[in-house]
């Protein structure tokens, strides 16, 4: 590793390219705001110094990601606070005089299992959310990321054991279905199964698949990346078939995957993106189709791997011989379609 900071502007500024298709319009449907995480803040600044990095970001969505909890009062109600916060971003990023990306859509995170003890929490929780939210509400995510080796993680996450087979949490599905809201899952690669188990039984909910099911590749899973891509395409193909899925195509430049780039001396390009990545993509696209695939960014967490300039590059390039419709799902119409983000 370099003496630049992991995951620092110096380091990433070590790798500029050249914007491809520099006015084809890109909604970003999956990034995070923060303070204080990977040693740096991630607001509505550092977001626009990357969207604003080239590419033609029209509109982005907000991944929850456990930020600006409240710090008192009733428990189900602690999450309402990251949602107030992202609602007043949202406002303030529409009224840019520059016109830069503004936040179109908050997925929010609540507690799904209340449905299993009291739905009428559940159903609170949600109405809080929505009333925060400035009408920006789009979705939820209870992620469901469990492992058993959480000590070889980056970012570990920490759900309780078959979060995705609980009756108290498909109830609490069909609830935010029965509301117009999406799922978004976050889950790894061994739990693409439960998750597949999850999305025959509740159809009338649509899902989102995070990050490819985040195929690991530290710890345990080091050595055996190839095993592991084989079992993961016959899962991506299964799970494909369930019409209520739609794939995200990203969130692959995470510690966590095994690529190591957040540990070399500088960033990869967009071609050394696609000589490991490219494999992922494509088996997904021919899985889910292009109407029901979106380019995501996974920002900031992707970059402590990559540049968002250069991540937009591999992506364009990746699908260069897909027709305008195909591409144009991909990077603004699917995201525009599944989280509802017309103007």
């Amino acid at each position: 590793m370099s003496d630049l900071e992991l995951g620092s502007d110096s380091w990433l500024a070590q790798v500029q390219e050249e914007i491809l298709e520099p006015e084809r319009p890109i909604i970003d449907p999956h990034h995070h705001l923060w303070k204080k995480r990977f040693n740096r803040d991630y607001l509505l600044a550092e977001l626009w110094r990357d969207t604003g990095s080239g590419h033609n970001i029209v509109k982005t969505l907000f991944m929850e990601c456990r930020a600006f909890y409240r710090r008192e009062g009733p428990d189900h109600l602690l999450s309402v606070g990251e949602t107030e916060f992202i609602a007043n971003l949202a406002r303030q990023s529409r009224e840019d005089p520059q016109k830069q990306a503004y936040i179109a859509g908050i997925v929010a995170h609540t507690d799904l299992t209340l449905a299993g003890t009291s739905e009428q929490l559940l159903l609170e929780a949600l109405d809080q959310h929505r009333q925060a939210s400035g009408g920006l509400l789009r979705g939820i995510r209870h992620s469901a990321a469990r492992d058993r080796r959480p000590e070889d993680l980056f970012i570990a996450g920490s759900a309780p054991p078959y979060l995705h087979g609980k009756e108290s949490f498909r109830r609490g599905l069909r609830i935010i279905a029965e509301q117009g809201l999406t799922y978004d899952t976050w889950h790894y690669h061994h739990q693409n199964l439960d998750f597949l188990d999850l999305a025959r039984a509740v159809p009338e909910c649509t899902m989102i698949l995070d990050h490819f099911g985040t195929p690991l590749g530290v710890g345990i899973y080091k050595h055996c990346k190839d095993e592991i891509f084989q079992e993961w395409k016959q899962e991506i193909a299964e799970i494909a078939k369930c019409s209520n899925v739609f794939a995200k195509l990203g969130g692959l430049a995470m510690p966590d995957n095994g690529f190591g780039w957040h540990l070399a001396e500088r960033p990869p390009s967009s071609d050394e993106f696609i000589k490991v990545q490219k494999k992922y993509y494509m088996h997904a696209i021919e899985c889910f189709g292009p109407e029901r695939c979106m380019f995501e960014s996974n920002f900031p967490v992707d970059r402590l791997s990559i540049n968002y300039h250069v991540l937009f590059n591999a992506y364009k390039k990746m699908v260069s011989d897909f027709n305008e419709d195909e591409k144009q799902a991909m990077f603004y119409d699917t995201a525009e379609k599944v989280y509802s983000l017309q103007d």
